[in-house]
């Protein structure tokens, strides 16, 4: 497998002025990936709590104010090797994405260009050649995860 880079967290903004940062999470779990790349430097977690819309966490290499500012908008990664393994019925949202997406009689829909969560469950977003987007529930959706995926004719809008 290639060195693909899967977003754990993004920087939101600085917390305090001892360097810790204000994170928006897209893990449960971030204390157990110690070491994590914010572009090209390489972070050291020191520690992680809950916080305003996310979390709020110290890295070894970020001591002051100034320091986290400059990190503000910048996506926390970890190589896809890194992950730890899934058990059936589980995945990624980083392997869904660039997946074509047929119906499930084997139509072609488009290309997953996102995955998303307002709190309901997973959507899948599929781009069809023409550009048009539209959204699909995995949980009632989507009947494989493929590859291709396969999604219920009724969640296809014409």
């Amino acid at each position: 497998m290639t060195d693909t880079r899967v977003t754990l967290a993004a920087v939101v903004g600085a917390h305090g002025i001892q360097g810790e940062l204000r994170l928006k999470l897209f893990t449960d779990d971030l204390a157990q990936y110690p070491r994590l790349q914010a572009g090209e430097a390489t972070l050291t977690l020191k520690s992680v709590r809950p916080g305003p819309n996310g979390a709020v966490a110290r890295f070894a290499e970020v001591t002051d104010r100034t320091a986290a500012e400059a990190l503000r908008g910048t996506p926390l990664t970890v190589s896809r090797d890194a992950l730890p393994p899934l058990a059936d019925g589980e995945y990624y949202h980083a392997d869904l994405l660039d997946q074509d997406a047929v119906s499930t009689d084997g139509t072609a829909l488009g290309r997953i260009v996102a995955v998303e969560n307002y709190g309901a469950g997973d959507l899948i977003e599929i781009e069809r050649p023409d550009g048009k987007r539209f959204l699909v529930p995995v949980a009632a959706g989507v009947d494989d995860l493929g590859p291709p995926i396969r999604v219920h004719a009724e969640f296809v809008d014409a």
